[in-house]
């Protein structure tokens, strides 16, 4: 473990404001407050003094629970602590409302954004009061007890639109709170930045600024890339260091490793795509994809898997036989030699050492997993937020680079709009691409002058797409491009989440969040759908909302148990697919995908593995992000780890045996992906894929996707490495095709 860190504070990142364009009427946000407040509520005692707001339990009930409180925190002041995070609810915080503010009017589609305005208008008619929440009164109006029984009845109601906002509201709320509380970080005692590490300078970039104009700026290159993520990196590195001119344009803006880690208020809207909050049309399941600089490689957690080789069967047989090849594997050892791929300077934190030992125990396969730390220790949480101490090496710090080095030139704020095509005989060539560019005055305030909104045209003779599963397929649409699987063909790796409470503290922030994987499950089905048990990041409001809101009085006791918890995620490979589309009003992403049956009987299997290596571990409680799922709860009488039963308690086996019956029912459980893969899929035709073997659109010259979503089906694992591989390869075969365009040129030339 590295030495204790030195003081340091983040540099402050300044946000957009937010939106001040009114979505709800006075009264509406009285209503949707009221249900905030239903949610996170005050906690208090009968002879507290008297609120709406308030949350009233029995005396001996509140000093119970403040006493345990105070107990778990370690402070001078903890009672006093204890009592302001009861005390706290939902519209004492003055940053509260403007968050929801800012996440209803920019991350909430048109659609979704009117279903909930009606709601909240019946809300406040005597007819639509009475039809949702059986009273003409006003649920604002209604005395605490009433406004909770009401919001808890939402959720099994027979009109399913009372379900769907129960869902809805219980969420945004949850993670507002847990984004914006003052008393949370102090009750559960998370620091702003790690324990451990050092703070590191990390490359300095320099960008393309231009002057304002009404007239487009122009910019010649050998080949643009659009997008700076693993894909995009590696493609530029290549390509500039084989001497062409190669430029990088990225929509989000490039921080420096002193604003890392960011505060999740910050991250959430610098580093995310919808600001952390897209979800499935049908709201089952949230979808985390980077939109900064370095994409996705750097708000992950390290780990650096290559594919699997009966993976790269499955793809080979499709008509891809590259995958089977030396080739291929080259490409793989190559990228993960840039970054330094190692297991062998890991230090496992708890939750991943739970996951080795019950393996172990239970003899399930387990293995630790390589992180791309370039060969050295890196005991850190908080990189989901950005790495403060240089230590891990994504995009930013390795490829991105190693362009910049070799000569590439890039452009932030940069928001491609149609890729541009010159008409031949022989079909469509891609010529460059249209945008619009921000200057980072915009909100940045670098140099404190008006923004500076331009846009720019970057002609190229190649153009490669590296925008992300979900936004290439989009890119392409907008260019006019017709070819019905793009867009289609999503893959997530859905994730039950899962939370282990021990008696001890674990501190689970501390340390890398994901150093083990448990294999056993991952070929369920004997064709390679399967599960994968890792764990995750334990950044409280990346973690704690997908777990079951009961009552607000459960719900803070549930996460004040953080320090004691070890969490875990099912990383499934799945077989059933989805798609992504351009939004009808506005054209921003959205996901129609569900996890099919198939794939959630194998999460069933996860979690009743991953229950049974907490258990044995010495777990008192076990908890899952499925309302289905009941808690297991350790007997009194199980409370040595080492009892010669093991697994065979009979309170457990009944808990396995009652878990194993659930369905998942999508409408009863939050699931979670941070992998997106397969919009605009690789094959060997265009009737069943978006790009050929060498990552060309079909029916184009020119045109590169180089990104996750050009894998033929779900990785099933860390979708990094298998990524960067793909661009290493395509990227060399681009780089030779403008090598023989060069040669052809040459000879037309001297002719």
């Amino acid at each position: 473990m590295t030495e204790q860190a030195v003081a340091y504070t983040p540099l402050e990142v300044p946000i957009p404001p937010v939106p001040t364009k009114e979505i709800f009427s006075e009264l509406q946000w009285t209503t949707l407050m009221s249900i905030a407040d239903t949610v996170i509520p005050s906690i208090r005692g009968p002879t507290a003094p008297k609120s709406s707001t308030a949350k009233v339990i029995p005396q001996s009930k509140f000093d119970a629970t403040l006493s345990a409180l105070s107990a778990s925190i370690s402070h001078p002041d903890a009672a006093s602590i204890a009592a302001q995070y009861l005390e706290e609810n939902a519209s004492s915080n003055p940053r509260f409302r403007p968050a929801l503010q800012r996440l209803i009017s920019e991350y909430v589609h048109e659609e979704g954004r009117n279903g909930l305005s009606f709601i909240l208008n019946a809300l406040n008619s005597k007819a639509g009061s009475l039809i949702l929440t059986g009273s003409v009164t006003p649920i604002q109006d209604q005395p605490f007890y009433i406004r909770e029984k009401i919001f808890c009845s939402w959720e099994t109601s027979r009109l399913k639109p009372l379900r769907v906002i129960y869902r809805a509201l219980s969420a945004i709320c949850k993670r507002t709170w847990l984004t914006y509380s003052p008393t949370l970080c102090p009750t559960i005692g998370f620091p702003r930045v790690p324990v451990h590490g050092q703070p590191a300078d990390g490359f300095e970039y320099g960008f393309l600024q231009f002057p304002s104009s009404d007239e487009p700026e122009t910019v010649e290159a050998d080949v643009v890339i659009i997008g700076s993520g693993c894909g995009g990196s590696v493609t530029a590195k290549n390509l500039a260091e084989a001497g062409y001119k190669v430029v990088v344009v990225e929509k989000a803006y490039q921080y420096s490793t002193k604003h890392f880690p960011m505060n999740f208020s910050e991250g959430s809207v610098a580093m995310f795509e919808g600001g952390g909050a897209i979800a499935s049309d049908d709201g089952s399941i949230g979808i985390f994809a980077g939109a900064t600089w370095g994409g996705g490689g750097t708000i992950n957690w390290s780990a650096a898997l290559q594919t699997q080789g009966y993976v790269r069967q499955e793809w080979a047989k499709s008509g891809l036989p590259f995958f089977t090849s030396l080739e291929f594997q080259n490409s793989l050892d190559r990228v993960c030699d840039r970054m330094g791929v190692s297991a062998d300077h890991t230090t496992h934190n708890k939750q991943n050492r739970v996951l080795l030992d019950g393996a172990r125990k239970l003899g399930y396969a387990a293995n630790p997993v390589p992180q791309n730390t370039g060969g050295t220790e890196h005991y850190c949480g908080h990189c989901t937020m950005g790495c403060h101490s240089a230590g891990k090496q994504g995009p930013a710090e390795s490829f991105l680079a190693d362009a910049a080095r070799a000569g590439a030139t890039f452009v932030e704020g940069f928001r491609a709009e149609k890729i541009l095509f010159t008409p031949t005989k022989g079909g469509r060539v891609a010529s460059g691409v249209e945008g619009t560019w921000t200057s980072r005055d915009a909100y940045l305030g670098v140099s404190g002058e008006s923004a500076v909104k331009r846009k720019v045209i970057i002609k190229a003779k190649r153009v490669v797409v590296s925008s992300g599963t979900l936004q290439s397929p989009l890119l392409l649409l907008r260019s006019g491009l017709k070819n019905p699987q793009i867009g289609r063909n999503l893959h997530l790796h859905p994730v039950v989440i899962s939370g282990a409470v021990f008696d001890e503290q674990i501190r689970p922030w501390e340390g890398a969040a994901l150093t083990a994987v448990v294999n056993e499950f991952e070929n369920l089905d004997g064709h390679g759908h399967g599960v994968k048990i890792e764990c995750l990041t334990m950044m409280p409001p990346a973690y704690l909302p997908a777990f079951a809101w009961r009552d607000g009085l459960d719900w803070k006791q549930f996460v004040a148990k953080l320090p004691h918890m070890t969490g875990f995620i099912t990383l499934t490979k799945d077989r059933d697919s989805g798609r992504v589309y351009p939004d009808p009003v506005d054209g921003r992403c959205r996901v129609d995908y569900t996890v099919s049956a198939f794939d959630r009987k194998h999460i069933v299997e996860a979690l009743v593995a991953t229950a049974k290596m907490a258990y044995i571990s010495g777990a008192k409680e076990f908890h899952t992000s499925s309302r289905e799922i009941p808690p297991f709860i350790r007997p009194e009488g199980a409370t040595d780890p080492e009892s010669p039963e093991g697994t065979n308690n009979a309170v457990l086996q009944a808990w396995i045996d009652e878990v194993r019956t659930k369905t998942l029912d999508p409408e009863k459980t939050v699931f979670a992906a941070a992998h997106q893969m397969g919009t605009c899929r690789m094959g060997s035709t265009p009737r069943t894929s978006v790009v050929d073997p060498d990552c060309q659109v079909w029916g184009t010259r020119g045109l590169y996707v180089v990104d996750a979503s050009v894998f033929p089906s779900a990785s099933g694992v860390n979708p990094m490495v298998t990524n960067m591989a793909i661009a290493d390869w395509a990227s060399r075969k681009i780089a030779k095709s403008l090598d023989q365009g060069a040669k052809k040129g040459g000879v037309m030339a001297r002719l």
